[in-house]
Parts: C-alpha cells; sequence; structure tokens
C-alpha cells in the first residue's frame, strides 16, 4: 500500500469524505508478465486542497496478460453474429465430466479444424466432429485469427475455438488446459456479454489466487510461465451487458492443439 498527495478534485467539498471508486487501471507489466491493476480511493484529508489516495496492486502471475476492453463495441457485434452462424451449424451441447457423467453448468460448441469435448465415457479430448451431428465443426471466424496474430506472439494458427456460454447461475472451476501436446502456444481468451468473477492462480493449486472482472471486449492470455496456471469462473454478473439480447456470457478461448509438425499449418 503506498499513501501519496493529490490536489483536490473541483467536485471535492472542503470538510466532506467522500469515495470514489474507479475500477481497475491496467498499468502494463513489472518485469516479466506482472501486470499491475491500481484500485483507487479518494477522501479529503486536512483541507480543501489535497486528498489522500490509497492504492493496491493486484498482480497476475507471470505469464497472465489481461487486456481490459481490448475489442471495440463494433467488433464484438460482429463476433457474436459468427457465433451465431456457428451455433446454427454446430448446436450447443451440455458437456459431462468424465467417469461420473455429471453434467457442466456451460453449454459448448466448437469452431475450427479440432474441437474439445467431454464425456463420461472417453473423457477429455479434441476431435474434428460434432459429438450430436457428427459434422466437421465450422472455421474459426477471420476476426478471431486476426486476434490471435495480435497477440499470440506465435506463428501458427489456433486449431479450435471453444464456445462457452454461461447463463447467470453458470460457474467454471479451477482447472487447467493441459489436453494440448503445444504448451509453447498460448491460451487466448475473449468475452462477451455479461461480466464474470475470474480466478487465476498458478501451476499447481498451492500458492493462493487472484480474482478481478471480465467485462464484454476484454481479453485474457495464459502463455509462457502462465500457459498452464489453474483458472475458473466464480460467478456471472447478470444484467451488466446489453450486448447479448438475452443477457448471459460468450466466452471464446483459442488453442492451438497439436505441435506444427504434427497437423496442419
Amino acid at each position: 500500500m503506498e499513501l501519496i498527495f493529490i490536489r483536490q478534485p473541483h467536485f471535492a467539498k472542503p470538510g466532506r469524505e467522500f469515495t470514489a471508486h474507479l475500477g481497475i487501471c491496467n498499468c502494463g507489466e513489472i518485469g516479466d508478465g506482472f501486470r499491475v491493476a491500481v484500485f483507487f480511493r479518494w477522501w479529503h484529508l486536512a483541507g480543501p486542497n489535497h486528498l489522500k489516495v490509497r492504492q493496491s496492486m493486484l498482480v497476475l502471475p507471470k505469464g497472465v496478460r489481461h487486456m481490459p476492453a481490448y475489442l471495440s463495441r463494433p467488433v464484438q457485434e460482429a463476433l457474436v453474429e459468427a457465433v451465431r452462424g456457428i451455433v446454427q451449424q454446430a448446436p450447443l451441447f451440455v458437456p459431462a465430466m468424465p467417469r461420473t457423467g455429471k453434467e457442466m453448468s456451460v453449454r459448448m460448441t466448437n469452431c475450427g479444424p479440432l474441437g474439445w469435448v467431454t464425456d463420461k465415457e472417453r473423457g477429455y479430448r479434441y476431435q474434428p466432429t460434432h459429438p450430436l451431428t457428427g459434422e466437421p465443426w465450422p472455421p474459426i471466424p477471420d476476426g478471431l485469427l486476426d486476434l490471435w496474430r495480435q497477440v499470440s506472439g506465435y506463428p501458427n494458427p489456433p486449431q479450435a475455438c471453444l464456445i462457452n456460454f454461461y447463463t447467470a447461475e453458470a460457474k467454471m472451476g479451477l482447472h487447467q488446459d493441459r489436453d494440448e501436446a503445444d504448451f509453447s502456444a498460448p491460451v487466448v481468451s475473449v468475452s462477451l456479454g455479461d461480466d464474470c468473477l475470474f480466478r487465476v492462480g498458478h501451476t499447481t493449486r498451492e500458492g493462493g489466487t487472484k480474482s478481478f472482472k471480465l467485462k464484454s471486449g476484454d481479453v485474457v492470455v495464459l502463455g509462457g510461465e502462465g500457459r498452464l496456471a489453474f483458472h475458473g469462473v466464480d460467478r456471472i454478473y447478470p444484467s451488466t451487458s446489453a450486448l447479448l439480447k438475452n443477457g448471459g456470457r460468450i466466452n471464446l478461448t483459442l488453442r492451438r492443439v497439436t505441435q506444427p509438425d504434427e497437423g496442419s499449418a
């Protein structure tokens, strides 16, 4: 925690305490992969010309990058339309946990050469066809391929894009994305629709976790030392976005599955 002094803004009344929560401020990185988020709270200190500011830093694990509001509203709307087209070809289905068969709270589908699926009998895996229709997955939209090129730092394209739809009650427990052969490629995640509370930790369940809100248009990259970081979604904040007509949250997750010499470039 750090205490500094700033000049009182015009809207502050002398002698009267007040607070103004300004949310998360993306202030870049400290060292390799550390992102600093600063929470500000202002209140009147001792006179009309000064305020005391308290700031606390949220430092994310190495390799975990959060890019708030990376996608403009028109780009978000275009992605939603693309997702609607994908769902018409590859309907949403309910994934089930291996061995127990317990259904997850999200519904999902995929696009790209490969899609991630799970069920009681065969567990977590990638396959080239939809588990219900048997049809190949639709291609990944060009806008998402452009995003991958912008933020991944990886020379080969993604092979799978998971599309998870969260209702107001849906969650996602802490997990690692480790069903891929190539961990040198990052995972790129896009948030569309309602806000969620995102939790991220380290490569083991020890060491604690950090939580922060993801809003529509935010992008998160798990790469380098953070590629296998545990992460999940604790809750959805309903009615925090008007992007989706009926509410909810869409998460798009781009992944490279095979080594470049094992599959398509």
